[in-house]
């Protein structure tokens, strides 16, 4: 059955459905516009589901990566600018 599922889906599409009706996203409330396309975010436009394009696996554990460093350089930044 695996055999025949390769068959039909594209190995370029979703890989929860398999369609071929994907989309690179252009916004999120994590990432604003950078978040984004630094970590290949994709939906599927079919199931919704969304994820890296290039390792066509979750985005979940770099996305709190991303929002943990952003979040602590702003930090950084306001500590330093507060204490000039």
């Amino acid at each position: 059955m695996n055999d025949h599922l390769n068959g039909i889906t594209d190995p370029n599409g979703c890989p929860a459905c398999g369609s071929s009706d994907v989309t690179s996203v252009k916004y999120t409330w994590w990432g604003g516009v950078l978040g984004p396309k630094l970590l290949h975010h994709t939906k599927c436009n079919a199931c919704k589901h969304r994820y890296n394009s290039k390792t066509r696996g979750s985005n979940t554990t770099a996305i709190v990566i991303y929002s943990v460093v952003l979040f602590a350089l702003v930090f950084a930044i306001m500590f330093y600018a507060k204490s000039r």
